[in-house]
């Protein structure tokens, strides 16, 4: 039998801390649950959290939320090279990075420490340090909301792009993924060093394997990045943008030291990080919603923070860069 709670505050369920309230809420166990659930909440409005790591609730909802909380790691195939993993959407993302550690298969070391649900990740297509999760993915089964049906969709189908998917667009509000299948390799693993402030924490260490790229991972966003535990944040709340190079040509005239980074024969990635700290913006705090003293890109809830105070500091942010840089700043976080 199926039990909603009435009432639910939110706020031990999103990295940022924000109270807000949910008139419904079930967590879902099985992909039987979920099926139950949805057939129950036809035609009415529900929505779907994971870790809670990449939203800003701004407002009480006033439908169903969902939690997803299957769990389940499983080897489906394997050879002397690689190993076909096959992990239920409610999986902690950095349990599985570290089941995989343990395991010594190779792929996603770069990716420790990644807040979030496994079943969130393909929608963001998350990454960090040089790679992305495209890199391991192999699959994932969604369930279409509408039909109750299940389809798998493999690599070549998921549009996958810059912190983007199609998930996130085509598919959004479509359908849940309930079951995420990766690629990952066994000894010997070609380990993805090509992040400059990579190379540098791995210079000294004398022996190079994926244990010690999540070691410097670790050390690198622990000393720059805020714990969810500690300050209320989502990470980072703003994509880098991409620009012309004709835009970063006149943004060189006055100021020569912008960093960027090649994307193709047309356009250049630029650190917002870099934009919002070139403004002075890095460390600035608005009652308890601010921008991290160490990272300029994460915005932080001190303790008290409404998820509208955090927005309006993300507006007033983008306002100056805009109006400074021409640059337009959109967020990665999801907007609720």
């Amino acid at each position: 039998m199926l039990v909603f709670k009435k009432d639910v505050s939110l706020q031990a369920f999103n990295t940022f801390g924000i109270e807000a309230h949910t008139r419904q809420f079930i967590s879902i166990d099985s992909l039987s649950t979920l099926k139950e659930v949805l057939e129950k909440l036809k035609n009415t409005p529900f929505r779907v959290l994971g870790g809670g790591s990449n939203i800003l609730l701004t407002e009480d909802y006033e439908g169903t939320t969902l939690l997803m909380d299957t769990k389940g790691i499983q080897i489906l195939d394997e050879n002397q090279r690689e190993v076909l993993v096959q992990v239920q959407a409610g999986e902690n993302w950095h349990k599985f990075v570290s089941w995989c550690l343990d395991n010594d298969y190779g792929g996603v070391e770069n990716l420790v420490l990644i807040p979030g649900s496994v079943g969130a990740a393909p929608i963001q297509n998350i990454g960090a340090y040089g790679v992305e999760l495209q890199s391991v993915f192999h699959s994932c089964e969604v369930l279409d909301i509408d039909t109750l049906t299940l389809k798998n969709y493999t690599k070549d189908h998921c549009q996958f792009g810059y912190r983007t998917s199609l998930f996130k667009t085509v598919l959004k509000n479509k359908c849940i993924i309930t079951q995420v299948q990766f690629k990952l390799q066994k000894v010997p693993h070609q380990l993805q060093l090509s992040y400059s402030v990579l190379k540098e924490q791995l210079q000294n260490h004398p022996v190079q394997n994926i244990q010690s790229v999540a070691q410097a991972v670790s050390s690198i966003r622990r000393s720059k990045l805020p714990d969810p535990k500690e300050i209320g944040n989502s990470g980072s709340f703003f994509k880098n943008p991409i620009i012309t190079h004709s835009h970063l040509v006149d943004l060189q005239n006055q100021n020569p030291q912008i960093p960027y980074y090649p994307i193709d024969i047309h356009s250049v990635k630029v650190p917002a990080g870099w934009l919002i700290e070139s403004l002075g913006l890095k460390g600035i705090r608005k009652g308890d919603a601010g921008v991290h003293k160490k990272q300029a890109l994460v915005l932080v809830n001190y303790g008290s923070a409404s998820g509208k105070e955090i927005l309006d500091l993300a507006k007033e942010i983008q306002k100056q860069v805009w109006d400074t840089y021409r640059i337009s700043l959109e967020t990665e976080v999801n907007i609720f």
